[in-house]
């Protein structure tokens, strides 16, 4: 493996400076006078400190939100909330630079990630812009006796409550706030405080867009005040959540005060079945990187990799080599390609799992260590690892893991590949790789994910849903679908004789 070293001209200043929330079209500290940290993971150090909002806050924000939202906001017309989310939306491409520094700086994600994420959430901000116009319910033809005209009317939900992690914070950001623009809903956004950073900065785009007061509100804080607080409000109409599927289950409780809507993108465990006849050459850096990229801090990690016998321990082999060649480093470095893991919690989290798979037996192929020489030994680092010899009941193939592991497993038939991929509880995505047709066919049939990606991963399009099975989450990201998820249904019956 290479270590990246960072050219100090393309660092952030590290000024530890106070940063505000955003509240009702103002910037505020917490009521309680209270603050927390965020540190840049790949160095420690303390880069900002933001507001530890608590319940107090969130009464504050919601109430800001359901003001926006029977007040002026109400008033917009589709056409207006398009214009609004194309300005934001030229305003992301202005700052997308600062936008990428401040993810990679914030959560450690390499910059040439956060860069080309950059189409991504722009193409995000212009789907839901085009879909503001787009909304609409339908007549419908009753049986009714005498002359009665029945349809339908969309209307918005309300007020949102959007909870998101720290692995993808403008995306996720995005992702829970343009759709509730487009429809005509309000948003308190609560960011994670392992990566409040950015978040906040989006409130200044809000703000120069021209976003009206508290129709966008972001209160920083932990999920179990903040957090907690936003998922049990009485004045919250729909909490969205991305997360992990434990506090996912904790706000589906939390939502029954006043049965809240809720949408829910959580955990994975995510198979990837490679076939003899894949194209060796394209797949193995594939699925290195479905597990690496993000330093394996994705909901989809492809983590369990299924492959067929007779080339299973080539394919580990090169794909062991894939791993040693990548750059690892501050992520802020164009040559980084594995940034640190978000904090040293996480780190030892994936700690653990590493000294599991060694412990159960498994074999360990290449990585398998935290990483401390020169410029690293600061930071939150492992080294990509290939675990080979892993059965399905292994801890390391069972749990999702949420860092940069992979564990190979061998199978002899499809059937059998296919019945050890859904035995899990999860089922976010999964990933193929043949050049057979039919093959490619039944297998993203008979797999139970909300996304299959053949002889490809992590193609992610605003106008496709995204979400996932079972303990995966319920709900859609993406597509007209997504818009549905912050829309009512009304249906109305008008006597004419």
């Amino acid at each position: 493996m290479t270590v990246a070293q960072t050219p100090v001209a393309l660092r952030q200043p590290i000024d530890g400076r106070h940063r505000q929330m955003f509240v009702d079209g103002a910037w505020v500290d917490a009521r309680s006078g209270r603050t927390m940290g965020t540190r840049n993971p790949a160095t420690g150090a303390v880069i900002a400190t933001v507001p530890r909002g608590d319940r107090e806050d969130i009464e504050l924000a919601v109430a800001a939100a359901r003001r926006a939202f029977d007040g002026p906001w109400s008033r917009f017309k589709p056409y207006e909330r398009q214009v609004l989310l194309l300005k934001i939306a030229d305003l992301f491409e202005k700052h997308w630079e600062e936008i990428s520094r401040s993810d990679t700086t914030d959560m450690g994600m390499p910059i040439v990630r956060t860069r080309a994420n950059r189409n991504r959430v722009i193409g995000m901000l212009r789907y839901y812009a085009g879909m503001a116009t787009s909304l609409h319910g339908e007549t419908i033809e009753n049986s009714l006796p005498g002359e009665i005209i029945s349809f339908t009317r969309k209307e918005p939900v309300g007020v949102v409550g959007a909870i998101i992690p720290w692995n993808a914070p403008t995306a996720a950001s995005i992702w829970k706030i343009g759709p509730a623009l487009a429809t005509g809903c309000t948003v308190v956004l609560k960011p994670s405080e392992e990566a409040p950073l950015t978040p906040l900065l989006i409130s200044d785009i809000m703000n120069e867009a021209g976003v009206p007061q508290g129709v966008v509100n972001i209160v920083t804080g932990t999920g179990a005040e903040a957090g907690a607080a936003l998922a049990e409000h009485m004045g919250v109409d729909k909490i969205v959540f991305t997360g992990s599927t434990a506090t996912g289950q904790s706000i589906v409780r939390a939502s029954a005060g006043n049965l809240k809507r809720v949408s829910l993108e959580l955990g994975g465990k995510s198979p990837v079945i490679v076939c003899a006849d894949a194209d060796l050459d394209r797949a193995v850096p594939v699925a290195a990187m479905s597990v690496f990229a993000n330093s394996g801090q994705i909901c989809i990690a492809g983590s369990r990799l299924f492959v067929e016998r007779s080339i299973h321990d080539e394919f580990v082999e090169r794909l062991a080599a894939y791993a040693k060649g990548l750059r690892i480093g501050d992520g802020i470095d164009p040559a980084t390609e594995i940034g640190p893991l978000v904090s040293a919690k996480q780190l030892q989290r994936v700690a653990s799992y590493l000294e599991a798979g060694t412990a159960e037996g498994a074999i360990l192929v290449t990585g398998g260590t935290r990483l401390v020489e020169g410029a690293l030994a600061a930071g939150n680092f492992v080294a990509p690892t290939v675990f080979a010899g892993v059965s399905d009941d292994m801890k390391i193939a069972r749990e999702e893991i949420f860092g940069p592991v992979i564990s190979a497993l061998p199978f002899d038939t499809l059937d059998e590949a296919i019945e050890r991929a859904n035995n899990t509880p999860y089922g976010l995505a999964a990933g193929v790789f043949t050049r057979n047709v039919a093959t490619a066919h039944q297998l993203s049939r008979k797999i139970r994910a909300g996304s299959v990606w053949v002889n490809t991963y992590h193609a992610i399009d605003p106008a496709v849903p995204f979400g996932g099975y079972k303990m995966s989450g319920y709900g859609r990201e993406g597509g007209a679908e997504h818009l549905d998820e912050y829309l009512n249904t009304k249906g109305v019956f008008i006597k004419i004789d």
